[in-house]
């Protein structure tokens, strides 16, 4: 590509909608449901009845808002949009350590047996659609920090000239 054409597409960058940001963290969005459908459709005794899931449900509704807000955001180039998609992967990958890391550690009496509250293919079913949904969010942050600096950069260019 020369430079008449990157010129070209930069400018471009002024007037089309950052789509692949904003698509990525939707596509966050949709992990995140997999995995919240998982784990709520579980149903192992009363271990899921307690006040870490309610917990969770207020969490996976902030953070489903809070992921839209910012697909919407870094549409329009916002760079502090990236750092809010940036701590919410970071948040994603800290989950695996809370519900499904001491889900898959325990074990109730069900019909005077013991068994794992969660098996060991839905932990890692769930830990991948949260590393996932992490990945997808830190894709679209640093594709919309890059994308800001560079049209951020054109602007600079176009207003010396």
């Amino acid at each position: 590509m020369n430079a008449d054409e990157r010129t070209i597409q930069r400018d471009r960058m002024r007037f089309i909608k950052n789509t692949l940001s904003s698509n990525l963290a939707i596509l966050g969005i949709l992990f995140d449901v997999f995995y919240f459908v998982s784990i709520y459709q579980s149903d192992v005794d009363t271990w899921y009845y307690s006040i870490l899931i309610g917990g969770s449900i207020v969490y996976n509704l902030v953070f489903m808002l809070a992921v839209f807000l910012s697909s919407e955001g870094v549409k329009n180039y916002k760079k502090n949009y990236s750092y809010i998609l940036g701590a919410l992967g970071v948040l994603q990958i800290v989950r695996i350590f809370i519900i499904p890391m001491k889900a898959h550690a325990a074990t109730t009496l069900v019909n005077g047996e013991t068994v794992s509250v969660m098996q060991d293919g839905q932990f890692f079913r769930v830990s991948a659609y949260l590393v996932i949904s992490a990945a997808c969010l830190a894709a679209a942050a640093v594709v919309n920090f890059i994308r800001c600096r560079e049209l951020s950069e054109h602007l600079k260019t176009l207003g010396g000239a």
